[in-house]
């Protein structure tokens, strides 16, 4: 099974809130929902994480550009 994509996973995300904002589901199916919510919310935040281990910038050093590291 091939993992969801970032905007996969935020769709979805977006469905499960849409559910719980209606406030239609019983109490189990709520905190189902909930904890799938966590759960995918917490991909997301790896997914963001790796993606920025991978950002470099480009440093234009008299004239001559350098690829360098992005630091938070």
């Amino acid at each position: 099974m091939k993992k969801a994509s970032f905007e996969e996973n935020i769709e979805e995300l977006e469905k499960i809130v849409t559910e719980l904002e209606k406030g239609e589901l019983n109490l189990e199916d709520s905190m189902k929902k909930f904890e799938d919510g966590i759960t995918i919310s917490k991909n997301c935040n790896k997914i963001l994480e790796e993606a920025e281990k991978k950002i470099t910038i480009l440093i234009n050093q008299d004239g001559k550009m350098e690829e360098e590291d992005f630091k938070v």
